[in-house]
């Protein structure tokens, strides 16, 4: 397991990381999202120890990465949204450099190195320099280094980004796959790809977390009202107002006529879908008017995710206040 406690960073007086706390569960997924400038780069960094935090604590597999690096990094691997390839190496030769920085033993080099290869298909170029490999092998070759030593938790930041849709699907499985043995913190801006793969997602905005939960959940208690569509052959004005008047609609928000006497009606409902549809069917039915079609949309992680971002900030003025003072205090320790 890791465990994030408290964890803040300052960049000056910019809190870029506010106090968050969360854990990655052993043999999960978890996605890792926010706009661009929240504050999951930084975090990510942070986890992998690769820069210091100003406050807080992070545990992997019961080793304090501030305290004991080394220990807990060998549980660690870190793929970072630009690949920490050197252009001017061969893939085999880089792989065989950072299996050397990862202290994996002489014996069992050569045997990793081609395991993560088959692992990332890229053993038909293993002899090319990286400088001359499109982005998507570079990207491949960027994740084949973290995976090697088989560490157990796993940090991908964008791992699909420059591949092609059929790279993006098998990387997609890659990761499906290592869920196995392994923990991972994804990241994307593909939401469609984050539930796909995630177990539970982390949302952070402005450095502060806004919501930790599985994507079932977060779209159970978005708040979000069901989008209803209806069409129907029949009188527009009866229609209306047996849609409108049926329990469970809220309003009707949008109505086109399609001729023929075909109307579409777009209305929101806020609770008992199922129990809504049948009876709006069941009085159009009885009415005379023939539905033609009928279905919802239900608030998905895309719906959910902007919601929580455009949400207001719940932070009262002391709160704020206290914020700034913390920031202040932060840079002078720094200083010091």
């Amino acid at each position: 397991m890791i465990t994030i406690e408290n964890l803040t960073k300052y960049y000056g007086k910019n809190r870029a990381v506010n106090n968050i706390s969360f854990t990655i569960n052993d043999n999960e997924i978890l996605g890792f999202l926010g706009p661009n400038g929240a504050g999951k780069s930084t975090t990510m960094n942070m986890i992998a120890g690769f820069l210091p935090m100003s406050a807080g604590k992070v545990t992997i597999c019961g080793s304090d990465v501030s305290k004991e690096p080394v220990k807990a990094k060998k549980n660690l691997g870190y793929l970072p949204e630009i690949p920490p390839v050197y252009p001017d190496m061969r893939v085999r030769e880089y792989l065989s450099f950072c299996a050397g920085l990862k202290r994996i033993p002489m014996a069992k080099k050569s045997s990793e190195i081609s395991r993560v290869m088959k692992l990332l298909k890229i053993e038909d170029v293993q002899h090319k320099l990286i400088k001359n490999l499109s982005k998507g092998y570079k990207q491949r070759v960027g994740f084949a280094q973290a995976l090697l030593g088989d560490p157990k938790f796993l940090i991908l930041d964008e791992p699909t980004v420059g591949l092609d849709p059929n790279q993006v699907a098998e990387v997609r499985e890659l990761i499906k796959d290592l869920k196995k043995d392994h923990s991972i913190i994804f990241s994307s801006h593909i939401l469609s790809e984050v539930s796909a793969v995630c177990d539970r997602v982390v949302i952070i905005n402005k450095g502060d977390i806004k919501a930790v939960d599985t994507i079932e959940n977060l779209e159970r208690s978005s708040g979000s009202d069901i989008v209803l569509h209806v069409k129907i052959k029949g009188s527009k004005t009866k229609a209306a107002n047996i849609i409108e008047l049926t329990q469970g609609v809220k309003e009707i928000t949008k109505i086109d006529a399609e001729g023929n006497d075909f109307f579409s009606f777009t209305a929101l409902i806020n609770g008992g879908e199922d129990e809504t549809k049948t009876s709006i069917m069941t009085q159009l039915l009885n009415s005379g008017i023939q539905i033609s079609e009928i279905y919802t949309d239900k608030p998905d992680l895309e719906s959910v995710f902007v919601n929580i971002i455009n949400s207001r900030s719940s932070k009262s003025g002391m709160e704020e206040l206290l914020d700034e003072i913390s920031a202040e205090a932060a840079e002078k320790k720094e200083e010091d």
